[in-house]
Order: structure tokens, then sequence, then C-alpha cells
């Protein structure tokens, strides 16, 4: 963990502070980048809302089309002007030899925005996220995020946002 960790919570109390937040959170992974290069965790229970902000944010970010979850096959790329994104869903992964024999290592080593759901299936072999987002869904159906940095880049990104509010 770096020496300047950053923690943020917000509140969505609906779809719309969701995609919201996916703009400006898009606008600081693109802030004066040539290309993307990040890589965020997703955690929380089933139906928290982790693949809804996940397709906000790569629409915010310039995908195109349907935006697939990546359930079955683990990951989705996609390809948009300021670089690769890949979009992982950990929450059928049980075999670390999957991760070689996919070749997931290879991805984390090159440039790119990795979005990783169910990060603790992976434990052991996914790297230490940039930020780690953790959503939570209270008895009104109103999301709690708690965002934490884990690197000078993740507590970058975070401060980012906190000056675009």
């Amino acid at each position: 963990m770096n020496n300047s960790t950053i923690v943020k919570t917000l509140l969505w109390p609906n779809e719309q502070a969701t995609a919201g937040f996916a703009q400006q959170l898009a606008a600081s992974l693109v802030h004066q980048q040539t290309e993307l290069n990040a890589c965020i965790t997703l955690d929380g229970e089933l139906g928290a809302g982790k693949t809804t902000f996940v397709r906000h944010l790569l629409q915010a970010l310039g995908v195109t089309g349907r935006v697939k979850s990546p359930t079955y096959a683990v990951v989705e790329p996609y390809e948009v002007s300021t670089g690769h994104i890949w979009h992982f869903d950990f929450y059928r992964f049980n075999d670390p030899q999957e991760w070689e024999d996919a070749g997931f290592r290879d991805i984390f080593a090159s440039e790119g925005l990795k979005l990783c759901e169910w990060p603790t299936n992976a434990h052991g072999v996914l790297p230490m996220p940039d930020i780690a987002m953790h959503i939570s869904v209270d008895n009104e159906d109103q999301r709690h995020i708690a965002l934490k940095s884990h690197t000078a880049l993740g507590s970058e990104l975070i401060a980012r946002l906190e000056r675009q509010t």
C-alpha cells in the first residue's frame, strides 16, 4: 500500500447517480493521459450493481454497442480511442492455473484499463489494484460505495475525482 492512501465514500441513490459517477471516473482516467492504464477492482454482493456500473463506465469511455457481462467468458475485451479495456468477472473463477492458461498475466502486464469484478476469487494471482471499489446496498436500494487507493496512481485518480466535485 502507498503512503498516501485515499478513502472516499459515495452514495448512489439511483442509477442516474451511478451513471454520473461513471462519467466522472472516465474523465479522471483519461485526464492528460494518452492511453488508459489502471486496475480497478469491484467487490460487493450479487446484485449490488458492479456490472451496471462497469457498463456505464465503458459507455462513458466510448464503448458503443452491447456491453456483455463476462460471467461465463471471465473476460470481455474492448478497444476505444484511448486504449484497451478488459472487463473481468472472477465470480466463477476457481483455478489459479486458469490465470496462466488464459494469458491473464500478460494482460495485466500490458497497458490498458482492467476492471475486475469478484476480485477475492482471484486472490493470490490478481495484482494489487490501483483502486478497490466496494459496493453495498441498503434497505432503500441505494448504493454505498467505498473507494480505496492502493497505489500512487489510485490516489491520483481519486484526487482528480475530488477536484471534479
